[in-house]
């Protein structure tokens, strides 16, 4: 029994020691086109992604941002747009990943004293794809990059390949390619831990028709008047190939016996493109649901009582901090300095099954090189959604109960809920910006009641609030901005709020109505 028990022992510490970690990536697949997410409408066959769900934990409210490039930095930084300066895809004028960002890889060769090996393989799009910056991935901690820098292969079967900064051609399909390329270089890890970045070109554009034997529909013929007459079909067989490889990948993993000690997050980039989106509003490169909600599964050894669906907020940067902490680095806060703040959160809280929430809110944005009249950012709540776009209109859903967004809540007057939550998400997104635009003096919304209806005076005001004459006596509530109660009473004109800090705050007449008036404090 001790013999035994020992075994036991010494093979737990073996697979805890050979933690590995692999992120795949989906590029333009929403969770729409995904069976297994609420949302879904047509679907894709993805019976080896599936594999990932009874062991792992399925994230239901996964954002990223609109756009590839964006995103990518997003992971691999563990920062917001704002701060890498990459809101749009890299192309002629737009900005690239700077070389003195922080990166996951470059992180894990200081934690493990160069014994966890890193390598990216595939669409990497976050330098300019010029002969001078082929090894930029190496230089950004990865010891092995091979895969293209485009945001699209022009042709799935014949495409420029970069392999540790030396550029050559390649005639195997792509998808095909980048996983053999996945495979090939676990197989030279051997005994070593490692950390993956799998980033897949499909099913982003151009749509066209994979080898026989990766899709499913016989009736497709691959002819150009046929892709553009059925561009989803072409789109479900691009992904239904790219499951395909996924699956050679994983059966790879259990024939090196790497399967059990391997944690594998599975994502999308974005939402659809234009062509095949199903939803309701903006696709890719639109700050609606449609362009940032994504699907996102962590599956492997590291996830408690698997099988799970989690309803907390999470971003795609929120990856950085999670792949980090799978592999022990729980401190990797200490090497970051201060003028690189992270905006990352571990979601291992959520991997252990603990009651500990990472996010109140999750954000994301989107800003072109040449300014578009959907740029904007937004944030979330459990329950509300803000778009604040940089022409100056903002919109608010309430998410919970209106997924699709059909109904713009400040297009009316606002009930006590949600006014209190867009006062919540302006005053958030203002704190993480920096920019006091989204909930200044200046923001006067149709949808409350303001000093000019001379229902609440003055506003702003500095330590008494008055009634109309209709109003006098009447029963209110004034709250904050985070839902508390300042004051509920008859008799708020007796009242002094000199000692009431500065801000936005909310007076709710107890009347019928139930009417909402948004007050400043100075």
């Amino acid at each position: 029994m001790k013999k035994y028990i020992l075994i036991l022992f010494f093979s737990f510490l073996k697979l805890n020691a050979q933690r590995n970690v692999i992120l795949i990536i989906a590029d333009d697949l929403g969770s729409d086109y995904c069976g297994f997410y609420e949302n879904h409408v047509d679907t894709v066959s993805m019976p080896n992604v599936r594999k990932l769900l009874n062991r792992g934990v399925r994230f239901r409210y996964a954002w990223s941002n609109p756009l590839c490039s964006p995103t990518r930095a997003g992971i691999l930084t563990g920062r917001y747009s704002f701060r890498t300066g990459m809101g749009d895809v890299v192309a002629a004028g737009s900005t690239e990943i700077d070389t003195a960002e922080i990166t996951i890889p470059r992180l894990l060769k200081k934690y493990s004293s160069n014994k966890i090996a890193t390598a990216a393989v595939g669409k990497w799009h976050l330098t300019a794809p010029k002969p001078a910056k082929f090894n930029y991935p190496n230089i950004l901690g990865y010891d092995y990059y091979a895969g293209n820098f485009l945001g699209q292969l022009a042709n799935y079967y014949s495409w420029t390949k970069i392999v540790n900064g030396v550029s050559g051609t390649s005639n195997v399909y792509g998808t095909i390619d980048e996983t053999t390329d996945a495979i090939n270089w676990i197989k030279t890890q051997k005994t070593k831990q490692f950390f993956l970045w799998l980033a897949y070109n499909a099913p982003h554009t151009p749509y066209h028709l994979p080898p026989a034997g990766l899709y499913s529909d016989k009736t497709l013929s691959g002819t150009a008047a046929d892709i553009t007459a059925n561009p989803k079909a072409y789109f479900k067989a691009m992904s239904e190939a790219l499951d395909n490889q996924v699956g050679r990948l994983f059966d790879s993993l259990q024939s090196m016996k790497l399967w059990d000690n391997t944690d594998i997050i599975f994502i999308g980039d974005n939402g659809d493109d234009p062509l095949v989106n199903q939803g309701t509003n903006s696709a890719k490169g639109s700050i609606y649901q449609d362009g940032i909600s994504v699907p996102m599964i962590i599956a492997g050894p590291s996830v408690v009582n698997p099988n799970r669906v989690s309803t907390e907020l999470v971003n795609t940067a929120d990856i950085f901090a999670t792949v980090l902490d799978l592999f022990g680095d729980t401190a990797w806060a200490k090497n970051i300095p201060q003028n690189k703040p992270v905006d990352s959160r571990s979601m291992m809280p959520i991997l252990k099954n603990q009651n500990v929430k990472v996010r109140d809110w999750i954000f994301t944005e989107i800003f072109k090189a040449t300014p578009a009249s959907g740029d904007g950012k937004t944030m979330r709540n459990a329950t509300h959604k803000l778009l604040d776009f940089d022409n100056g209109t903002q919109k608010l859903f309430k998410i919970s109960t209106d997924p699709n967004e059909k109904t713009n809540l400040l297009t009316g007057i606002l009930n006590f809920e949600d006014g209190t939550n867009y006062a919540y998400l302006c005053n958030e997104m203002t704190k993480l910006v920096s920019v006091s635009r989204f909930c200044d003096d200046n923001v006067s919304s149709p949808n409350f009641q303001h000093a000019a209806n001379n229902i609440a005076y003055p506003n702003p005001f500095t330590n008494r609030i008055y009634l109309k004459e209709s109003a006098l006596n009447m029963e209110v509530v004034l709250q904050n901005n985070l839902g508390q109660i300042v004051f509920e009473g008859q008799d708020i004109e007796k009242q002094n709020f000199e000692n009431l800090p500065s801000g936005f705050y909310f007076l709710r007449l107890k009347n019928a109505s139930n009417e909402t008036i948004k007050l400043i404090k100075r």
